[in-house]
Protein backbone atom coordinates (compact mmCIF):
# COMPACT_ATOMS: atom_id res chain seq x y z
CA UNK A 1 0.00 0.00 0.00
CA UNK A 2 2.75 2.44 0.57
CA UNK A 3 4.05 1.84 -2.84
CA UNK A 4 0.94 2.94 -4.51
CA UNK A 5 1.39 6.22 -1.81
CA UNK A 6 4.81 6.74 -2.80
CA UNK A 7 3.63 6.33 -6.48
CA UNK A 8 1.11 9.00 -6.53
CA UNK A 9 3.77 11.28 -4.36
CA UNK A 10 5.97 11.08 -6.97
CA UNK A 11 3.16 11.81 -9.74
CA UNK A 12 1.84 14.62 -8.45
CA UNK A 13 5.61 15.78 -8.01
CA UNK A 14 6.08 15.36 -11.69
CA UNK A 15 3.07 16.67 -12.58
CA UNK A 16 4.03 20.23 -10.95
CA UNK A 17 7.17 20.42 -13.31
CA UNK A 18 5.59 20.15 -16.45
CA UNK A 19 5.11 23.38 -18.41
CA UNK A 20 1.47 23.48 -19.72
CA UNK A 21 0.86 25.40 -22.96
CA UNK A 22 -0.95 28.25 -23.11
CA UNK A 23 -4.36 29.23 -24.82
CA UNK A 24 -2.65 30.78 -27.43
CA UNK A 25 -0.07 27.92 -27.86
CA UNK A 26 -2.53 25.53 -27.64
CA UNK A 27 -4.79 26.96 -30.70
CA UNK A 28 -1.43 27.27 -32.52
CA UNK A 29 -0.44 23.99 -31.93
CA UNK A 30 -4.18 22.43 -33.08
CA UNK A 31 -4.49 24.81 -35.98
CA UNK A 32 -1.20 23.34 -37.00
CA UNK A 33 -1.98 19.73 -36.48
CA UNK A 34 -5.52 19.97 -38.59
CA UNK A 35 -3.63 21.89 -41.47
CA UNK A 36 -1.25 19.15 -41.57
CA UNK A 37 -3.39 16.07 -41.08
CA UNK A 38 -5.60 18.32 -44.42
CA UNK A 39 -2.15 18.54 -46.51
CA UNK A 40 -0.98 14.70 -45.95
CA UNK A 41 -4.94 13.89 -46.88
CA UNK A 42 -4.73 15.52 -49.97
CA UNK A 43 -1.46 14.44 -51.01
CA UNK A 44 -2.90 10.62 -50.38
CA UNK A 45 -5.91 11.31 -52.14
CA UNK A 46 -4.10 12.28 -55.46
CA UNK A 47 -1.57 9.51 -55.10
CA UNK A 48 -4.29 7.19 -54.89
CA UNK A 49 -6.08 9.27 -57.39
CA UNK A 50 -2.73 8.69 -59.66
CA UNK A 51 -2.09 4.82 -58.96
CA UNK A 52 -5.38 4.27 -59.89
CA UNK A 53 -5.42 6.04 -63.23
CA UNK A 54 -2.31 3.97 -63.91
CA UNK A 55 -3.71 0.97 -62.63
CA UNK A 56 -6.50 1.40 -65.70
CA UNK A 57 -3.94 2.21 -68.39
CA UNK A 58 -2.12 -0.72 -67.40
CA UNK A 59 -4.62 -3.22 -68.15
Amino acid sequence: MKAIARFFVGVKKEMKKVKWPSKKEMLTYSIATVVFIFVFGLFFAGLDFVISGLKMVVK
